[in-house]
C-alpha cells in the first residue's frame, strides 16, 4: 500500500475552543490511484492534504508511505521526503515570474542529491511530457493560464514523485482550459502516476477514479465515481 493513515487526529486550540480538523481518519490509497477529496470549507480536507504532503504533523495516529513511517520524522527527514517522493501543483501556479519555464521545472532538482547534475534534461523532459516542449524559455507573463498550470505540473513531476497532489489545479482556468488539464492528469494516471486531488467541484472530482468526501474532519463516504453520487 503506497498510503497507509490509521487514527488520524489533527486538533487545533483557537482561544479556548479546541477544532477537530481530523477526527479519527483511517485511509489506504494503493499506487497509480486517481483520487478526489471533496469537502465544504472546515471539513477537514486541507488538513488532510497538508498531511499527506509533509506539510503539517498530525496530533496523533500514524501514516505510512511506501512502507516509511513519516509521521514521526524530523524535519529534514520530512523536508527530503517532500522534495524527493512528493509533487505539489497548486491552484495559484506558484511559478517564478522572472524565470524562463525551464529553470521553474528545474526548481525542485536544485535541492535532490540525485538531480542536480541532470536537471536541465530532465526539466526537458517533463516539459514535454506536459506538451510545452515549444515554451521552454518562455516566461509565466508569456504563457497562458493552462500553459502555467502544466508548467507547474511539470515541476511536479520532475523528481518522479511517488504521489502527485493537486489542491484545486483547475480553480484559476475556465471551463475549457480545465478540461485540458484534466486531460492530462488522465494520461499522466494512464501511464501510472498515482494522483490525489482537493476540490470542491464534483464534475471535476468525476475525473478520478475514487471520490473521498469529508465533513467534519472525518471520512464521509469513500467510493468508485461510478458509485458516487456526486458523479452521477
Amino acid at each position: 500500500m503506497l498510503i497507509r493513515l490509521r487514527h488520524m487526529f489533527k486538533h487545533y486550540t483557537v482561544g479556548v475552543e479546541q477544532i477537530r480538523a481530523l477526527d479519527g481518519v483511517d485511509l489506504d490509497i494503493a499506487a497509480n490511484e486517481y483520487v478526489a477529496i471533496m469537502g465544504s470549507s472546515g471539513s477537514g480536507k486541507s488538513t488532510l492534504m497538508n498531511i499527506l504532503g509533509c506539510l503539517d504533523r498530525p496530533t496523533a495516529g500514524s501514516y505510512e508511505l511506501d512502507g516509511h513511517l513519516v509521521s514521526n520524522m524530523s524535519a529534514g527527514r520530512l523536508s527530503r521526503v517532500r522534495n524527493e517522493r512528493i509533487g505539489f501543483v497548486f491552484q495559484s501556479f506558484e511559478l517564478l515570474p522572472r524565470a524562463t519555464a525551464a529553470k521553474n521545472v528545474e526548481l525542485p532538482l536544485i535541492y535532490s542529491r540525485d538531480g542536480w547534475f541532470a536537471r536541465r534534461t530532465r526539466a526537458r523532459s517533463a516539459l514535454k511530457t506536459v506538451g510545452l516542449a515549444d515554451r521552454m524559455r518562455h516566461r509565466p507573463n508569456q504563457l497562458s493560464g493552462g500553459q502555467k498550470q502544466r508548467v507547474a505540473i511539470a515541476r511536479a513531476l520532475v523528481n518522479r514523485p511517488a504521489i502527485l497532489l493537486a489542491d484545486e489545479p483547475t480553480g484559476n482556468l475556465d471551463s475549457a482550459t480545465s478540461e485540458e488539464i484534466l486531460a492530462l492528469f488522465a494520461k499522466l494516471h494512464h501511464d501510472g502516476q498515482t494522483i490525489i486531488m482537493v476540490t470542491h467541484e464534483a464534475d471535476v472530482a468525476r475525473h478520478a477514479r475514487r471520490i473521498i468526501r469529508m465533513k467534519d474532519g472525518k471520512v464521509l463516504s469513500d467510493l468508485p465515481v461510478e458509485k458516487d453520487p456526486v458523479a452521477a
